[in-house]
């Protein structure tokens, strides 16, 4: 796997990658302003996906669960920047500006090209050639431009940079129900329900009667089925997007609960459609 991330320091990075894909999940402890200088990432969400292309600027909010897949395209690696706006640095951003934040979707961010932004992003390159430490208020600088910028492009921006509230206690069946295709520590999912791990089990095994792992894998497995029965899409990408690792596991899993491997179904399907 031919994987490269570089470091101006810990808020800002530059990624490069040049495998078939890379997938991760997303849960972050802070926004994640994203420039895309190559490549393609696909962001799949609770309720929507959305494809990023060469020269695309996004931001993916903190806590906001999804899975990225990022795929090298038309002979170029998967490069890109990122920015991390944690709470602390916004806090101190936010901490002489009178702001009162109301609730906003936490939803990805899409930013139209802009001069000044696609400007700042790119500003940032150069300084991954530097040999050495990386001046730490220059970092500041560029991080609080960034910030001034989407402010300046983007009038709603401020409800999101500027919520710094923690997840609080939530219907964890409903929130489990919309969540279950992420590949997350049971960990992360008690936190984002706004509970203690003892508890999440706990408040678990009342609402679905059995341990998480178990309700999990087989949500997920449901949720392969219908997309090989509706849209008969390719086992690697199914895989991906239902929250298996690797694709050994998730046939070894498919076929345990169906009787069946995913080329099987896929092939009976294949043959139905034939012969209709």
């Amino acid at each position: 796997m031919d994987y490269k991330v570089d470091y101006i320091n810990p808020e800002i990075k530059l990624s490069c990658y040049g495998g078939k894909l890379f997938k991760t999940e997303a849960a972050f402890d802070d926004h994640l302003l994203v420039w895309l200088i190559s490549g393609e990432t696909r962001i799949i969400g609770a309720d929507e996906n959305l494809v990023f292309g060469k020269g695309s600027t996004f931001m993916i909010p903190r806590h906001l669960l999804a899975t990225i897949i990022n795929v090298p395209k038309d002979g170029l690696p998967h490069k890109a920047v990122a920015m991390h706006l944690s709470i602390n640095r916004l806090r101190e951003f936010y901490r002489d500006r009178e702001m009162t934040p109301r609730p906003a979707p936490g939803k990805i961010r899409s930013f139209r090209e802009h001069p000044l932004l696609r400007s700042c992003m790119a500003s940032l390159i150069p300084y991954f050639e530097m040999q050495g430490t990386f001046p730490g208020d220059i970092a500041s600088l560029k991080i609080n431009e960034a910030i001034s910028i989407l402010r300046n492009i983007d009038p709603g921006i401020d409800h999101v940079l500027a919520n710094f509230e923690e997840p609080h206690k939530i219907d964890l069946a409903a929130f489990m129900e919309r969540n279950f295709m992420f590949n997350m520590p049971l960990e992360k999912f008690s936190y984002l329900t706004g509970r203690s791990l003892t508890t999440f089990k706990r408040d678990f095994h009342k609402a679905f009667g059995t341990t998480p792992q178990r309700w999990l894998t087989h949500k997920r497995l449901e949720r392969a089925h219908y997309l090989f029965t509706e849209n008969q899409r390719r086992p690697v990408e199914v895989c991906y997007e239902t929250g298996f690792e690797n694709l050994s596991h998730f046939s070894f899993a498919f076929k345990k609960q169906y009787g069946y491997a995913p080329t099987q179904l896929l092939a009976r399907l294949d043959n139905t459609s034939k012969s209709h």
